[in-house]
């Protein structure tokens, strides 16, 4: 029986056809999560309104994100939530300047990944992006504590912890010291200082009628009396 000329195409054709499908089939499927949505993961949290308003007007943001797709060592972000700006001295952040705010912000990032477990055994204080001041971490655990020297907090929830990004939540503004620490007290004002007076001179003051002076005046009062009356005794004599 002839073949057909479809069958015999079908026949030339299967051995590629059979490579192309076991091709398709070890190709990686592509990627569904897509770029790293760094400011996504804080919305979805839902209490970080300040933090974003924050590396929006200081470009943080848009720092970090640059350097998540430049850097191979990743990023560690502390998030502190709204409650926790609530907590500062009202006027603080109004009170800085925009490159002070530029600077608080970076204190809250680390230019490396860290897990939780690494935060407790990296040697203090560790560097942050704001290179004036770094963080120390202390805890036991799954607890881990956070301190700046100015604000002590508890890190309580990770939000991302998988490569290259890290972004935690705390409780506390992490104040850097150089911009927050305590200042010394200001000096005591001198005292004002008294009129000049004179070594040994003293102002003279008016003398009263000495003692002496007082006897010989009531003796002379005496001494005149006594003659006034001889007088007068004499001369009562003499009528008589």
């Amino acid at each position: 029986m002839a073949s057909s000329p479809l069958s015999f195409l079908l026949l030339a054709f299967s051995p590629l056809l059979f490579f192309s499908l076991q091709t398709l089939a070890q190709a990686p499927a592509p990627s569904s999560e897509g770029p790293l949505n760094f400011t996504g993961i804080l919305l979805k949290g839902g209490q970080y309104t300040t933090f974003l308003r924050l590396l929006n007007d200081t470009q943080v943001g848009n720092q970090i994100v640059t350097q998540l797709n430049s850097s191979s060592e990743g990023l560690t972000v502390f998030a502190p939530t709204d409650n926790a700006f609530n907590n500062l001295k009202a006027g603080t952040l109004n009170s800085l300047s925009r490159q002070d705010q530029v600077n608080l912000i970076l204190y809250h990032v680390l230019p490396k990944y860290y897990t939780l477990d690494d935060l407790l055994t990296v040697p203090n204080p560790v560097r942050t992006q704001y290179s004036n001041d770094g963080l120390n971490f202390t805890g036991q655990g799954r607890q881990v504590n956070v301190s700046s020297g100015v604000v002590e907090t508890q890190i309580n929830n990770a939000l991302r912890q998988e490569s290259p990004l890290a972004v935690y939540e705390v409780d506390s503004v992490l104040l850097p010291p150089t911009l927050f620490g305590v200042k010394p007290p200001a000096s005591a004002p001198a005292p004002a200082k008294t009129p000049a007076t004179s070594g040994d001179k003293t102002t003279p003051t008016a003398a009263g009628p000495s003692s002496d002076n007082s006897k010989g005046d009531s003796s002379k009062t005496s001494v005149g009396l006594g003659l006034f009356f001889g007088l007068g005794i004499a001369c009562m004599a003499a009528l008589f």
